[in-house]
């Protein structure tokens, strides 16, 4: 296994660059994973097998945003460790973590079963697709200890500055979703619950390799069994980190599921086609999240090793390489939706849909640059409690009531209805730059002060 890099010294960019690829291909199979559900039932199934899909994905993203919002706590504190040279408290970190995300992972199993029912109800699922959307759920929900367990190796991972690791387990996962949803979807028409099947398998066997990886090459600091315990102050620290990362990803997450719910009212057409754009828009949205994962382990070490210049250094790349992506990306969403969505569905009406909703997320692209980065850059800070707020505030203020008062609108318009988004962001934006601004003069009154 690769040493843990060390982000404090010499060059920047080429450094952070280095590391935001292999998460950049990460989040690219990652999502591809997730898509080839969509992508195969929805050229062998029907519009309901696609709204089943779609809606029960979004009711396993907010379990999934959660689970990363936590692990993200587990890759600031080390790397944070890391950065101040605490390599001995390494391990403590890693095995508080693994006994907190066992005692999670069984309780979100038993949740998730329990609940599938009224998470559909309250999703207001089109009847037509109401019992596949909770087979499709439950299914999933039931491999929820591998779906955390793929997530927080990955989050350990980033926190030593190790990228490709991720990558590895994600591409294995991938290739065995792609070859179970042939079979189970393609192969033997099981629909939605086919392409859950594969989903879970997937996890497994990805996770079960990716032990075995760790197991003959292990960690660049001592780690063993006996390291797998509840710490004393080592659960409190990676929960008051990643808590409100969890806590903002969860209601982020439930602002969408809260559009979902009010596309899906439209009828199953609706439900479809945005179900197909929210697929596609993961694809667009790759960029700037591979910049902010990679800003806050960079920015994680560098904060630990009390050099903010440099991580503010790396926010001011990040962005730039982000949007100068984001241009490409949002011509082709806006003006050529219509062939991504051919790619997702075969229905016209569920195609059109798809492309209507995606010229709102185009807008976005070149929004999410500068949101993104700087969301990254303060969870490397360890300024969760504001990223929660921003988020939260974005979510509630803007998106929701923005979507419902569009869907208002007769004739309903899904390029309305989806300009929720980019509005939200760009709020979001605003609070983040105030919010940068004040740190700045805090540290500039600080440095002042120590001078005199």
């Amino acid at each position: 296994m690769e040493n843990t890099k060390n982000f404090t010294e010499g060059k920047i960019f080429s450094p952070l660059m280095g590391f935001a690829l292999p998460v950049l291909l990460a989040l690219f199979l990652q999502t591809m994973y997730g898509a080839v559900d969509m992508l195969i039932v929805g050229q062998f199934g029907n519009a309901a097998s696609v709204s089943a899909v779609s809606t029960g994905s979004w009711m396993m993203q907010v379990i999934t945003s959660a689970i990363v919002g936590l692990a993200m706590g587990t890759t600031i504190l080390l790397g944070q460790k890391i950065g101040e040279g605490r390599l001995s408290d390494a391990g403590r970190v890693v095995g508080a973590s693994i006994c907190m995300f066992i005692v999670i992972g069984i309780a979100v199993t038993v949740l998730m079963q329990l609940l599938a029912v009224p998470f559909g109800k309250v999703m207001q699922t089109p009847l037509e697709a109401f019992d596949d959307t909770i087979l499709y759920v439950r299914i999933c929900s039931a491999g929820s200890v591998f779906i955390i367990a793929y997530n927080v190796l990955g989050s350990i991972f980033r926190g030593m500055g190790n990228s490709k690791m991720p990558l590895i387990t994600v591409a294995i996962a991938c290739v065995v979703n792609i070859a179970g949803d042939l079979l189970l979807v393609g192969g033997f028409h099981l629909g939605a619950a086919g392409a859950a099947i594969a989903t879970v398998f997937a996890q497994a066997v990805s996770v079960l390799l990716s032990f075995v990886i760790i197991r003959k090459q292990k960690f660049p600091f001592e780690f063993g069994k006996e390291y797998i315990k509840f710490h004393k102050g080592y659960v409190p620290a990676v929960l008051r980190l990643g808590f409100p990362i969890a806590l903002q990803d969860v209601l982020v997450s439930a602002s969408f599921l809260a559009i979902t719910a009010i596309i899906n009212t439209l009828g199953v057409i609706a439900s479809a086609g945005v179900g197909v754009a929210e697929k596609i828009c993961g694809f667009v949205l790759l960029i700037p999240s591979a910049c902010s994962q990679a800003m806050s382990a960079f920015v994680a070490q560098n904060t630990g090793a009390g050099k903010p210049a440099r991580a503010r250094r790396a926010l001011l790349y990040g962005i730039l390489v982000s949007l100068g992506l984001g241009v490409f990306l949002a011509y082709f969403s806006f003006f050529h939706g219509d062939i991504l969505s051919g790619m997702f569905a075969k229905d016209e009406a569920v195609i059109l849909a798809s492309a209507e909703y995606l010229k709102a997320y185009a807008l976005d692209c070149l929004l999410v640059s500068f949101a993104f980065c700087f969301t990254g850059y303060f969870n490397g800070c360890g300024k969760t409690t504001f990223v929660m707020i921003q988020g939260i505030a974005g979510a509630f203020c803007v998106r929701i009531p923005v979507s419902y008062l569009m869907s208002l609108i007769k004739p309903v318009s899904l390029f309305k209805v989806g300009l929720a988004i980019p509005l939200s962001t760009a709020f979001q934006i605003i609070l983040c730059v105030g919010y940068f601004a004040l740190l700045g003069k805090k540290e500039r009154q600080r440095i002042s002060s120590s001078g005199k």
